[in-house]
């Protein structure tokens, strides 16, 4: 925005201030196939990464920073000790701060979107960002919820399943992704943006930008000290693998086909 003086006769430009809140979580890398047993998924000794659709939303976050549209990223995540990983690599990929709520390491990988959802709210509160860019699932727990939860429990509006974010004059239009194609809508600030697979190709952390991130401070607190209900309210009965799946046949002709998803795979 800029004013002018008419007494004296020239320009100054007002900077705004938009900061964004981004959700980052820890999750097993998505190239991992997991073990299932003891009614569990075991994690131990697996790879771990930031969560996919999470580095999406740092990205677009980064992007919007690079416009000179955002100000300041703060990356978030919750879990134990080890989540602190997930922080290091947000603020590798261009977040300025991060806080890390730590939970207890029983409820770490257990931790329902409602309550994921509470601790969100309870710092905006304090925190008041103009922007939420969180990732549409995490591939873990693939509940998809959490932005929905934020938004309603915030009263803030929402752009979930986003594919492309531009902000013009402080309202954010968002292309949402539906099955039966796209929808735009218009967001006032602050609002809850919910980031798609196609907003963008998230970066590489430069091996300078790893260094200087571990050297940056991180702002832990205990999950005690927010006085948010954790508890969970739903229970997991069992888990167990996806069954294999069979291999494929050939046929010869169209007519051979349509006896085989008739008869056989009663497809049709």
């Amino acid at each position: 925005m800029l004013r002018r003086s008419a007494a004296l006769g020239f320009q100054r430009t007002v900077a705004s201030h938009m900061r964004v809140c981004v959700g980052v979580k820890r999750c097993v890398d998505y190239t991992v196939k997991v073990r299932v047993k003891d009614n569990k998924v075991h994690t131990e000794g697996a790879k771990m990464s930031v969560n996919p659709f999470d580095e999406i939303a740092l990205e677009e976050a980064s992007r919007l920073k690079e416009k000179k549209i955002v100000t300041e990223i703060v990356a978030i995540t919750i879990g134990n000790k080890k989540a602190e990983e997930a922080l290091r690599t947000a603020m590798a990929l261009g977040a300025d701060k991060a806080i890390h709520i730590v939970v207890p390491e029983d409820v770490s990988e257990s931790l329902e979107p409602l309550a994921v959802a509470k601790i969100f709210a309870k710092l905006h509160a304090e925190l008041k960002p103009d922007l939420w860019i969180l990732g549409k699932q995490a591939i873990d727990d693939d509940c998809g919820v959490t932005p929905q939860l934020l938004a309603g429990l915030t009263d803030l509006p929402q752009g979930t399943f986003a594919s492309v974010v531009e902000v013009v004059g402080g309202k954010v239009k968002v292309t949402r992704e539906l099955d039966s194609g796209r929808q735009v809508v218009e967001l006032a600030t602050p609002c809850v943006l919910a980031a798609d697979l196609r907003l963008n190709t998230p970066r590489f952390a430069t091996l300078p930008n790893i260094m200087k991130a571990r050297k940056k401070p991180i702002d832990a607190r205990d999950v005690a000290s927010l006085g948010v209900d954790i508890s969970r309210h739903t229970e997991t009965v069992s888990v167990v693998e996806p069954t294999s799946r069979k291999s494929g046949s050939k046929v010869k002709t169209v007519e051979e086909l349509v006896d085989k998803l008739r008869n056989e795979a009663k497809a049709i």
